[in-house]
């Protein structure tokens, strides 16, 4: 088995290197979609933040109030740390039972978009990041998802660097230009993914390409 993880900055198109991956055959474990999965009605994540937080944070239905419980946490960093220290160990249990159903020939990518931030390069035998401009991230942020321009520039600011995100990586994919110039960038990365992964004994210690 081989371990990836995906990273890139927000706009930077790492969904859509996300999904080429996964069309290719790699098994894809998404950080994001876990860690609201662990949250829904009925779980003891759920159950655990209500605790942590009190009732309001659930909506008229009872699932999670996403905007105000993130109204909450932002604007206290022990109150974040407290919901992380909820969400994070479910998280992760969860991923590793993902992982551990895919099979010992599986390349197994974890798509993490906090991975450079929260200091996980360590964990995977190979990092890729999906790499862009500044100024394409702003654009695509503005024009694609409806951001203004201080809502983008201060969700890009909350990120790491992206010289912090080039410096983890193994293999960097750079989607600066349109989609077209992408696919092929991906297919050669699995391509190489996939040697890695073939690879007997595997490289240890997550060893460059």
């Amino acid at each position: 088995m081989l371990k990836v993880g995906l990273t890139g900055g927000i706009g930077a198109g790492k969904s859509e290197v996300s999904r080429l991956l996964s069309s290719y055959g790699a098994v894809i474990v998404d950080a994001d979609k876990i860690a609201r999965e662990v949250v829904e009605p009925g779980t003891p994540g759920l159950a655990a933040v209500v605790a942590a937080f009190g009732p309001e944070i659930l909506t008229a239905e009872g699932t999670l109030d996403r905007p105000r419980l993130g109204s909450i946490v932002f604007a206290d960093p022990e109150r974040l740390a407290t919901l992380n220290g909820i969400v994070h160990p479910l998280v992760g249990a969860r991923s590793a039972e993902l992982e551990a159903a895919a099979g010992p020939d599986a390349v197994v990518v974890h798509d993490v978009p906090l991975l450079t931030e929260n200091g996980l390069a360590p964990l995977y035998d190979l990092v890729v990041v999906v790499d862009a401009s500044p100024g394409t991230q702003l654009d695509r942020l503005v024009r694609l998802r409806g951001m203004t321009e201080d809502e983008a520039r201060a969700r890009m600011a909350a990120q790491a660097t992206r010289d912090q995100r080039r410096a983890v990586a193994d293999l960097i994919i750079d989607n600066d230009g349109p989609l077209e110039k992408l696919e092929p960038q991906v297919r050669t990365v699995w391509a190489r993914l996939t040697e890695r992964a073939a690879a007997t004994p595997p490289p240890p210690g997550g060893a460059d390409v």
